[in-house]
């Protein structure tokens, strides 16, 4: 083969290894990504997951993603116990043994449940009904139930457990909502945390996780209280349609009033779920969020991955995608 040929062989050779998605360390250099986002800062340090679902086949698929990341990355294991009735709150080891398993199999690991404060979670209970609910549980009807969750966790090797309880308590989707009666709504979850303190051997902590923005009533009216709350969490999934991640951050109760909030109580901030929504493969709000976890070291972040909002699981955002292995796969 003539020299000059065989210059311009190798040369093609060596750009097509360069942009094979596979190619080890090509998460460093935002590979497959629009060169007009560039790559975000890494997140060295902030421990990370992606929710791919509750049940053992969700826990399989950490897996999955790090080979697509990289190389295993993932420290945050996040899941939710179904808000349908009372027993499935308590929690079931078919469940927590799954994930107890993932936690021990790797050091450092941490394991993030969300708890429902309410039976009938999703089901449009009126604000009449929420209210009672919330008196009922503010009096101790509901004790019995978070006792035996925290026994089991504790039985199950996952005593320091993070708890996000009743979160995205100042909207309406779920019947665990604050704004029918924020007073009860505080009193009831003092009260949980405090039998869930009771445990023997638990290590709980406790995150306080409100939706991004105003949503039906302003989220510091359902604080409980700082001896109460370890961590002020936030979910903040890329909505309304056409609101820049400039305005996420600046909107009443947005980002911005989030971080300074978690200052002010001396509080670390997390971000149990995020991800992509009305706004389709958006990756100035990708690079918005991931730049914002490298600035403010969240305590913990996991992006929802499944369509609309994920990245891994969903092939509808591929520069999105592209932007969250720059930022979490290892070289």
């Amino acid at each position: 083969m003539p020299v000059a040929i065989l210059a311009v062989v190798l040369l093609l050779v060596s750009l097509v290894w360069w942009v094979w998605p596979g190619r080890g360390g090509g998460a460093d250099t935002g590979e497959g990504a629009d060169p007009a986002w560039g790559a975000p800062a890494r997140l060295t340090g902030v421990p990370s997951g992606f929710f791919t679902g509750s049940d053992e086949t969700g826990v399989r698929r950490i897996a999955a993603v790090e080979a697509w990341l990289g190389g295993p990355s993932l420290r945050v294991g996040h899941t939710y116990l179904p808000g349908d009735r009372w027993p499935n709150i308590e929690g079931h080891p078919e469940l927590f043994e799954p994930w107890a398993l993932w936690k021990q199999a790797g050091p450092g690991r941490l394991f993030v449940l969300n708890v429902p404060l309410l039976d009938r979670s999703e089901e449009g209970l009126d604000d009449a009904e929420v209210q009672d609910g919330l008196r009922r549980g503010a009096a101790g009807e509901f004790d019995a139930h978070f006792r035996t969750l925290g026994e089991r966790l504790v039985a199950h090797r996952l005593a320091d457990t993070v708890l996000v309880l009743g979160w995205e308590m100042n909207g309406t989707t779920y019947a665990h909502r604050c704004a029918p009666d924020p007073e009860s709504w505080v009193a009831y979850w003092r009260r949980v945390v405090a039998v869930l303190r009771e445990v023997p051997g638990q290590r709980f902590r406790f995150d306080f996780t409100p939706s991004r923005g105003r949503d039906a009533i302003p989220w510091p009216r359902c604080y409980p209280g700082d001896d109460v709350v370890d961590i002020i969490g936030m979910d903040a999934y890329d909505q309304p349609a056409g609101l820049s991640f400039e305005e996420q951050v600046a909107e009443p109760y947005g980002l911005d009033f989030h971080a300074r909030f978690a200052a002010e109580h001396r509080k670390p901030v997390s971000f149990p779920e995020w991800g992509l929504f009305r706004n389709g493969d958006d990756p100035a709000y990708v690079r918005g969020m991931l730049d914002w976890f490298a600035r403010h070291r969240p305590a913990y972040q996991t992006l929802t991955d499944y369509c609309p909002h994920g990245v891994w699981g969903c092939a509808d955002n591929p520069v999105s995608g592209a932007l969250v292995r720059a930022a979490l796969g290892r070289r």
